[in-house]
């Protein structure tokens, strides 16, 4: 299909949104309206009809998945070598290659690590250990100080300087000493894939050049999720040409408390005088009454550019609100409702999905869709490979294979506890990576080196001697022997399972974890074993296998089998449903009792809103009467998003008040009817 028959398809909006290529663009998209199709559309217009060199166009946008979808679409467009070069990325992947192409201008070594939260959490740790003992929640602040000072660009000194008190002066104090670990253990982290390119562009005159003339148009998905540094990123490298497009919607933000700001979409405009704004406001997805409910619900937050979605697919059914005695019989009704549902309107299992605040109000509505035998997809569960105690084996297989991986050096040298601190740690890092000596091995090969006793104390070398001695034992009989046996032995030599026992709040969780470390081993042996049934001595590949395993569970999450969706509403954003519930529209749950106390209302009532926009065909809102908090039964007050609906759209079921008495009696006909099919 030529450019030309893909542009007829587009309405007259979203083709003004592609074919203004002349100066900054911003396309307020509003849910539904085809922004993905104007993203891609675009860059193939860009390539085919305007000549530009695809190497010349990034685009980017927030998550994986995002950026993958984009990449797959595109490419159906631009054939050959024409999309050659292309970059299509998250903004961190391209924080990531700019880090890697400038590593002199920045001062770090090829090869440098990336630090996950997790690997972060760990240095925090050990660094807030020397003063006193610390708990995960001390940690978990601190934490995120320091990423929101990374996002809002505040280096150390800055924070240290504009300390109000004493919490925020050792807080500050902690960053720059977390800053100087990083930098000598030759690592960066997630943030730092921002700042870091920022911070470069901002006062290195070449460097900003160089990458002005590599990136000649840019366009960004879900802009109003940009936080300061991805947008002080953006105007860095479009500068004077100004030659971008923006996509984003102000009513679908919902990641304030990630640093996100939506207010970016206003200083758009004050930064760059010749912003053309184009509102989509045609949406592809859902009836009118369903529009009607989510314009009316956001007309409550102030805007500066205003939009109202409309839809051609016709008005729809009403609006249910279902009113039900406690949380128990809402997740009743819920599952006992879809199953009929299901039999009478002849839908699929994944045609439905209910939405929630929280992840706690998943629990009853899980028994409830087990006892009637529901499949269902539960999203946001922690994946195998994120957790600790795998996290862990797998740096002890990364280390055996590569004893050259710093990270995996870091995260292990002292799990189990081996009192090997910080210190020690970063007089290591520095003397590893010392130039002046034209050294510059690796944390592991320093530990073998006779002058570490000149820079650290003789325990200190013992104990870093112990370790890699350790390590050197199990790589020799890995290469003498079996090497899943002596990869076994080296979890029982180490005594794993009592460092999980010391440090898990509950033996049963010790238990489980240590079942986690050996279901891993068990995969890797299962990996070595050739698909004819012989065994190869590769362990190196299959360790490297197991690496990508995540990567593939990673993807088999994205299935689409058949099972209803259970899912918050942060994690709904861009997904659609013919069948929506939203669960728990009631004070303190929706609008959230944080956000109240906090005056961030305005926030939850776009969370509402996405919620609302991701149904196509039906819409079901269900609040409780009492809910137990503290293991005592209390009384809900319904949500005020309730009052903000569209009066005349609703159908309210156990509200005496509101109910229509012939309505609720065929309800029961047909709930009767549903179930008689079923056992029939």
């Amino acid at each position: 299909m030529s450019i030309q028959q893909r542009l007829a398809k587009l309405n007259p909006r979203q083709q003004e949104a592609v074919r203004y290529i002349d100066g900054p663009c911003l396309v307020l998209a509003g849910a539904g309206s085809g922004k993905t199709s104007v993203i891609t559309t675009k860059i193939a217009y860009l390539v085919q009809e305007c000549g530009m060199s695809a190497r010349r166009i990034a685009a980017v946008t927030f998550t994986n998945k995002a950026a993958r979808e984009m990449k797959e679409r595109v490419g159906q467009m631009l054939k050959g070598r024409e999309g050659h070069g292309l970059t299509v990325s998250t903004f961190h992947t391209l924080g990531l290659n700019i880090i890697r192409a400038e590593l002199k201008a920045l001062g770090y070594k090829p090869g440098f690590s990336l630090f996950d939260p997790e690997d972060a959490k760990v240095l925090l740790r050990d660094l807030m250990q020397k003063d006193a003992q610390v708990d995960a929640d001390q940690i978990n602040r601190v934490q995120n100080q320091i990423s929101t000072w990374k996002n809002d660009l505040i280096l150390p000194a800055q924070a240290l300087s504009r300390a109000v008190d004493e919490d925020e002066q050792y807080c500050a104090r902690l960053f720059e000493a977390y800053n100087r670990h990083l930098k000598a253990y030759n690592a960066v982290d997630f943030d730092d894939l921002i700042l870091l390119p920022v911070v470069l562009l901002s006062s290195d005159v070449e460097a900003l050049a160089r990458w002005r003339r590599k990136i000649h148009y840019m366009l960004v998905d879900e802009y109003q999720d940009t936080n300061v540094s991805q947008y002080l990123l953006v105007k860095l490298l479009m500068g004077e040409r100004a030659t971008f497009t923006v996509v984003g919607d102000d009513d679908q933000s919902i990641y304030a408390w990630r640093g996100a700001r939506p207010e970016n979409l206003v200083t758009l405009g004050e930064d760059f005088s010749r912003l053309r704004v184009i509102k989509l406001e045609q949406n592809y997805r859902s009836t009118g009454v369903i529009l009607r409910a989510a314009n009316t619900l956001i007309a409550n937050n102030p805007h500066v550019y205003e939009k109202t979605l409309w839809s051609d697919m016709g008005q729809g059914d009403p609006i249910r609100i279902v009113v039900n005695r406690h949380e128990e019989a809402e997740a009743e009704r819920v599952a006992s409702e879809i199953l009929t549902r299901r039999i009478k309107e002849s839908a699929e299992w994944r045609d439905f999905a209910v939405l929630y605040r929280g992840n706690f109000q998943a629990r009853l509505l899980e028994l409830k869709l087990q006892h009637y035998q529901i499949p269902y997809k539960l999203s946001g569960g922690t994946s195998f490979f994120s957790r600790n105690e795998i996290k862990d084996a797998m740096a002890y297989l990364r280390l055996l294979i590569n004893p050259g991986d710093d990270n995996a050096f870091l995260r292990i040298v002292n799990v189990p506890r081996r009192e090997i601190g910080p210190g020690t740690l970063e007089k290591l890092a520095n003397y590893a990576n010392d130039q002046a000596t034209g050294r510059g091995v690796s944390l592991f090969a320093a530990c073998h080196e006779l002058g570490l006793e000149q820079i650290l104390s003789t325990r200190a070398v013992e104990r870093l001697g112990r370790f890699v001695h350790f390590i050197d034992g199990v790589r020799r009989r890995m290469d003498q022997n079996d090497a899943i046996a002596a990869i076994r032995e080296m979890i029982r030599d180490m005594d794993y399972e009592a460092w999980l026992f010391q440090n898990a709040s509950a033996p049963t969780i010790a238990e489980r974890r240590m079942a986690n470390v050996w279901t891993l081993i068990d995969q890797l042996e299962k990996s070595m074993e050739r698909e004819e049934g012989e065994e190869t001595d590769d362990v190196e590949s299959a360790i490297s296998r197991l690496v990508l395993r995540d990567i593939l569970e990673q993807q088999a999450e994205e299935d689409d089998s058949d099972r209803v969706q259970l899912l918050t509403m942060h994690a709904s954003k861009g997904l659609e449903f013919p069948h929506v519930y939203l669960m728990g529209l009631e004070e303190e749950l929706l609008p959230h009792r944080n956000s109240i106390e906090a005056g961030t209302v305005e926030e939850e009532r776009r969370l509402a809103y996405v919620g609302i926009t991701r149904a196509r065909r039906t819409l079901t809102l269900t609040l409780a009467r009492q809910r137990k908090a503290y293991g005592e039964l209390m009384d809900c007050t319904p949500s005020r998003f309730l009052d903000e609906l569209p009066e005349e759209d609703l159908e309210w079921e156990g509200r005496a008040d509101k109910e229509d008495p012939d309505r609720k009696q065929a309800r029961g006909k047909d709930a009767i009817a549903g179930l008689r099919s079923l056992l029939g």
